[in-house]
């Protein structure tokens, strides 16, 4: 097999087949090796051309109050007041620094989430 960079989206496309085709090659092995090998190269071109966004932060509060069951009332200790809660998830206000820290601590939603980078 000859290892070549993946620079197309043809070159992407063959070298998923033959990720398919070693997938669940053992660990040191020749076949495991290239496996690496090929999922480092998908990787690096995923990166270039298929960025993933971080999420909103509204999106990614709505996400936790959605996993855990909570409503915008049970995020008022966290934002100071029911109409503040309701001015941030409407996109009307931006969370201050001080909410970012709450709910990154008290709800673990990831700062990454919350600053929106």
């Amino acid at each position: 097999m000859h290892i070549r960079p993946v620079k197309t989206e043809a070159d992407y496309t063959r070298t998923l087949a033959e990720i398919e085709q070693l997938w669940g090659a053992k660990t040191d092995t020749k076949e495991g090796d290239l496996l690496d090998v090929l999922l480092v190269l998908i990787e690096k071109y995923e990166e270039q051309h298929y960025p993933i966004s971080p999420p909103d932060p509204v999106e990614a509060i709505k996400f936790r109050m959605e996993q855990e069951g909570l409503k915008q009332i049970d995020l008022a200790k966290y934002f100071g007041t029911k109409s503040r809660v309701s001015e941030v998830l409407a996109h009307k206000r931006e969370l201050t620094v001080a909410q970012i820290r709450k709910l990154h601590k008290e709800l673990n939603i990831p700062l990454e989430s919350l600053v929106g980078v």
